[in-house]
C-alpha cells in the first residue's frame, strides 16, 4: 500500500513540474518568438566607446581586435584595458595602435600586494573612455559583422541605459561544443524573453552596452566588487528596469567566440559563473531555482515512470506534448538566432542542460573562485 502512494505521489509531482515547466515555456519564452527584428539599417551617429579588458590575449588581440577597430561607424574609439598581462601583449597594442589612432590603450601592472580583477580593469576603461554610451566585449570575440556598433548604438533612444545583446558559440564538431552552444542558446532565451518582460535580470559581458551615466550614479561594480565573476550579469541585475533596458538581437549584432573545448577548462569557467547566482535579487533567484529544479525534475520522473511502467503512456503523452510545445514557442525565436539545426535535438540537449545547470548550480554555491583568468 505504502508503496501505492509513493508511486502516485511521484506521478503527482510529475504533472506539477510538467505544469510548470509548461507555464515557463509559454509565458516566459513565447514574447521573444514574436520579437519583430529590424531589418532596416539605422542612421546613428551617438559617440560610442568599446570597452576591451585583457589578459595575456596577445593572440585574441592580434586576430580580432581589427574587426572592431574597422567597424562602419562614424564616431567611435576602442579602450583596450591590458591586465598584467605577461605575454607580448603590450607589442601587439603597441602595433594596432600604429594603424589605428582610435585606439586607446590603458595598462594595469601586477602589484605583489594587490591582486586585480576583471571588474578593477573594467573600471579604470570605462574612467578612461571619453564617451557617455559603452559597449564591452571581450578580447577572444568577433563581431559577426561591421555593422555590430551601429545597431546596438542605435538602441540608446530615450530612456534606454542597457543594451542587451547576444554572443553565441562558433560551431565545431564534437558533444562539449554542441552543449555549450545549446546552453548558450538557452540562456540567452531566458534573458532575453526575461528584459521583454520587462523583468531583465541578466546580460553577457561579450556583447552588452551600458552608459557611463548608469555606472557611476549606482556605484559601478561597488556592490560585488568581492566577488570574482559579476561583471556583467551581476551588474545587470542590481541596475536594469522595466524601462531602461531593450536588447538586439540582429544577426549583424551577433559577437562570437568559441567554445571552451574540453570538461576543465569548461568547469573552470562554469563554476566562476555560477557562483555568482545567489547574489541576485531574490524574485530572480526564485525564478531561475524553479525552472532548473522542475526541468530537472521532469526528466528524471519520466524516466522513472517509464523504467517502473506507472503509467508509461500518458508520461509519454506529457513528455511529446511538450516537446511540440517547445517546437511551437522556440522554432521562430532559433531561427532569429540563427540556431534552427539545434531544434531537432531537442529532447536531449534540454535533458542534458537541466542535468548540467543543476550539478554547476550546485558547484557555485559551496566552491569560491578566486582568479579571472
Amino acid at each position: 500500500m505504502l508503496e501505492t502512494y509513493i508511486r502516485l505521489a511521484l506521478f503527482v509531482l510529475f504533472l506539477l513540474v510538467f505544469i510548470i515547466q509548461l507555464y515557463y515555456l509559454i509565458s516566459g519564452h513565447k514574447s521573444l518568438s514574436a520579437y519583430v527584428v529590424e531589418d532596416e539599417l539605422p542612421e546613428v551617429n551617438t559617440p560610442i566607446s568599446v570597452i576591451i579588458s585583457a589578459r595575456n590575449e596577445a593572440q585574441n588581440l592580434a586576430e580580432n581586435l581589427p574587426s572592431i577597430l574597422e567597424q562602419n561607424y562614424p564616431d567611435f574609439e576602442v579602450v583596450v584595458v591590458n591586465d598584467c598581462s605577461s605575454d607580448n601583449s603590450d607589442v601587439v597594442l603597441d602595433d594596432l595602435k600604429r594603424t589605428y589612432p582610435h585606439l586607446k590603450v590603458v595598462t594595469i601592472t601586477e602589484h605583489v600586494r594587490f591582486k586585480t580583477g576583471k571588474k578593477f580593469a573594467l573600471t579604470l576603461g570605462i574612467k578612461a573612455a571619453k564617451n557617455e554610451h559603452l559597449l564591452f566585449t571581450d578580447a577572444d570575440c568577433k563581431p559577426a559583422t561591421g555593422n555590430w556598433i551601429t545597431r546596438m548604438a542605435a538602441r540608446f533612444s530615450g530612456n534606454v541605459q542597457l543594451v542587451l545583446g547576444y554572443s553565441p558559440c562558433y560551431k565545431k564538431g564534437g558533444f562539449i561544443n554542441a552543449l555549450v552552444r545549446f546552453e548558450t542558446l538557452k540562456t540567452a532565451i531566458n534573458y532575453l524573453s526575461a528584459a521583454l518582460n520587462r523583468d531583465p535580470y541578466m546580460g553577457i559581458g561579450r556583447n552588452l552596452a551600458y552608459t557611463k551615466t548608469l555606472f557611476f550614479s549606482n556605484k559601478g561594480f561597488a556592490a560585488h566588487m568581492h566577488v570574482m565573476s559579476g561583471d556583467d550579469d551581476l551588474f545587470v541585475n542590481q541596475n536594469a528596469t522595466s524601462n531602461n533596458t531593450v536588447i538586439e538581437i540582429h544577426p549583424d549584432t551577433f559577437v562570437f567566440t568559441d567554445a571552451k573545448p574540453n570538461f576543465a577548462s569548461l568547469y573552470r569557467q562554469k563554476k566562476r559563473h555560477m557562483g555568482v547566482g545567489k547574489l541576485y535579487r531574490n524574485r530572480h533567484r526564485r525564478m531561475l531555482s524553479f525552472d532548473a529544479i522542475s526541468g530537472f525534475l521532469f526528466y528524471i520522473l519520466f524516466i522513472w515512470c517509464l523504467a517502473y511502467y506507472f503509467e508509461p503512456l500518458m508520461a509519454l503523452g506529457l513528455f511529446i506534448f511538450r516537446w511540440l510545445a517547445q517546437i511551437l514557442v522556440y522554432r521562430k525565436t532559433f531561427k532569429k538566432l540563427n540556431a534552427t539545426s539545434q531544434i531537432w535535438y531537442l529532447p536531449f540537449y534540454d535533458f542534458v542542460y537541466y542535468l548540467y545547470i543543476n550539478i554547476f548550480g550546485l558547484i557555485g554555491t559551496f566552491v569560491k573562485t578566486t582568479q579571472w583568468k
